[in-house]
């Protein structure tokens, strides 16, 4: 039943879930800001669009004026390219140039501006000449009258009718250059030969002039059509309907991107109404699951309470039992107040502990306390005893917890037999470090002749449980030294620590076996060098020089002054104790140096 309660809670909340992030994909889908960039990309259309037609409109002033600065057709052009850029910039932002549509309507755009440039350049080119020859006329025509007013001999009539022949062909030009037709283009013709044949009658000064005018007017009649026939092609060319296709494709897209957002609105309105329902049916299933787990817990507190009563007396000679246990763990604990050189102890002592802290929780939840509960059940019916073991919903199930509680007794005193076998077996390993440790009691500074093998032998033997616990292997590589004459106490300082130094080391080591190697030689017939090698967790390298510094410690239980310790008594020995490490995880070794003297030579 609670199994499959906790399935159907897991398939609810994992629905709940997949709802909750449906939803959140879908508020992220509808949340873009499209709509605004197709708002700004419409805008840019625009403005290009009235910088296209102000273009077309300076065009046109630039086919009447009689002078003109082109610097007004730049502008225009200038300002159309950089909106372009920006309106690009957006499209490539949103990923819109990258439809076959949308490059074919940019490329007809370019086209068509590209070829409008041209034309106005062409426009621009043809025009400045035309309109400086258009200029020119009236001044060309004046010199003229003038110098025929001037002549006082000839034929006046001739005279008059050369400079009216010469007005109605200024006349001429100056209409052909607002109404091009092919009628004017032949009288202008007609009036150029009569003004070379005119040309004749006239002295010679009169020459020059006469081929300036007849130079002018011979370019506005090769360069007006020119000017007319770029006029109609830059008309032609279609800008705006390239513009008002791209704006098209602009509504096209937005009506879809709309009608994807109100459908991803939908999908929200419909998973939210679901989240919803799921969540207030959650929210009902566990108001009910609170209830009866809060019915629950009455009745297993009040159950409990019925069940501490009923064990109080076995709960006393558990309590006389447990307060022993705890003599023996105060007085085990007594020996952390040993000096530098026993610290070896709190291994054992861990372990004492660990079983003394066993035992106790065990007293604690022991099952017997279940007893007295049980036996105020029975007491309370001395005299239907049958009748409620037989007929009371409680008494059926009473032999039944009896027996129960007889095999957890039981287990719990075999448990409490084993820990205390383990706790008895520590503290016998303790007396025998303490017994050791008594043997070498004597001055700090005594020399006397040692053997070293036996000394390490010591060392290793204070340290054997913790060893043992941590399953190091020791390997011996003792090479021969005599008798010589040292300080009992500094060297076992110093093997100790560095003996259970390398034990921790290794503490954390679980892909290969925990090795240790202890050598012993003599290096150059002077030194006696003793080594500890671990293959544990190594020694960084910024730590190097600082290992043997005063409360210097990597481990969080470490003190750090057991190194420190032993470097000051190496040196109390007139020796040195040094270390290395080839880095992280590949182990260290410590080598202890000090002077050989042997018997012989003390004697």
């Amino acid at each position: 039943m609670k199994m499959s309660r906790r399935r159907s809670l897991a398939l609810l909340s994992v629905v709940a879930l997949m709802l909750a992030s449906t939803l959140l994909f879908l508020y992220l889908k509808s949340n873009s800001n499209q709509t605004t960039s197709y708002t700004e990309s419409r805008d840019l259309i625009g403005r290009i669009k009235q910088l296209n037609a102000q273009w077309e409109t300076e065009i046109l002033k630039a086919r009447i004026a009689a002078q003109y600065n082109y610097d007004s057709l730049v502008t225009p052009q200038t300002e159309i390219t950089q909106l372009w850029e920006r309106f690009t910039r957006l499209e490539s932002h949103h990923g819109r140039n990258e439809s076959p549509v949308w490059q074919d309507s940019h490329e007809a755009y370019l086209t068509a501006i590209q070829e409008k440039t041209r034309l106005v350049e062409q426009f621009k080119s043809h025009n400045a000449v035309l309109r400086n020859s258009l200029a020119y006329l009236p001044n060309v025509e004046d010199d003229i009258q003038q110098q025929l007013a001037q002549l006082v001999d000839g034929d006046k009539l001739q005279l008059q009718n050369i400079a009216t022949d010469t007005y109605d062909l200024l006349l001429s030009s100056l209409e052909f250059s607002q109404l091009t037709s092919d009628d004017r283009a032949a009288d202008i013709l007609l009036g150029l030969n009569k003004l070379g044949v005119n040309k004749q009658r006239l002295p010679e000064p009169f020459h020059a002039p006469i081929d300036v005018l007849s130079n002018h007017i011979a370019l506005i009649l090769r360069e007006q059509p020119v000017v007319n026939r770029l006029l109609e092609n830059i008309e032609a060319i279609p800008v705006a309907e390239r513009l008002d296709d791209i704006t098209r494709l602009l509504n096209t897209d937005q009506q879809q991107v709309v009608a994807v957002d109100q459908r991803y609105h939908f999908y929200m309105l419909v998973f939210s109404t679901l989240l919803v329902l799921l969540l207030v049916y959650l929210a009902i299933h566990l108001m009910r699951s609170f209830t009866v787990i809060n019915r629950v817990n009455k009745a297993l507190h009040t159950a409990n309470d019925d069940l501490e009563l009923r064990v109080e007396e076995r709960t006393r000679e558990l309590r006389d039992t447990q307060s022993e246990l705890l003599d023996s763990a105060r007085q085990a604990g007594m020996a952390e107040i040993a000096t530098n050189v026993l610290h070896n102890v709190g291994n054992v002592l861990n372990s004492v502990n660990i079983s003394a802290d066993l035992v106790s929780r065990k007293l604690r939840a022991s099952k017997a306390q279940g007893l007295r509960k049980a036996m105020q059940l029975i007491n309370e019916h001395p005299d239907d005893l049958g009748a409620f073991l037989t007929q009371d919903q409680k008494g059926k199930l009473l032999p039944g917890y009896l027996n129960q509680l007889v095999e957890a007794i039981a287990l719990e005193q075999q448990g409490m037999t084993d820990e205390l076998a383990q706790l008895s077996k520590s503290v016998d390993h303790i007396k025998d470090i303490v017994a050791t440790q008594q043997s070498y009691a004597g001055a700090n500074s005594l020399l006397e002749p040692l053997h070293i093998s036996e000394l390490l032998e010591d060392a290793l033997r204070m340290n054997s449980g913790a060893l043992t616990r941590h399953h190091v292997r020791v390997i011996k590589e003792y090479g021969e030294v005599p008798l010589f004459m040292g300080d009992k106490h500094r060297l076992l300082l110093i093997l100790i620590n560095l003996i259970s130094n390398a034990k921790y080391a290794m503490s954390g080591l679980s892909n290969r076996p925990r090795q240790m190697t202890l050598g012993v030689k003599i290096v150059d017939d002077t030194t006696l060098q003793i080594s500890v090698k671990d293959d544990g967790e190594g020694i960084a390298e910024e730590n190097m020089t600082r290992i043997f510094a005063h409360g210097f410690t990597t481990r969080k239980e470490g003190h750090g002054f057991g190194l420190h310790s032993c470097a000051l008594a190496a040196i109390e020995m007139n020796g040195h104790l040094t270390a290395h490490s080839d880095g992280p995880g590949k182990g260290a070794q410590f080598t202890l140096q000090i002077p050989l003297k042997t018997v012989m030579e003390q004697a």
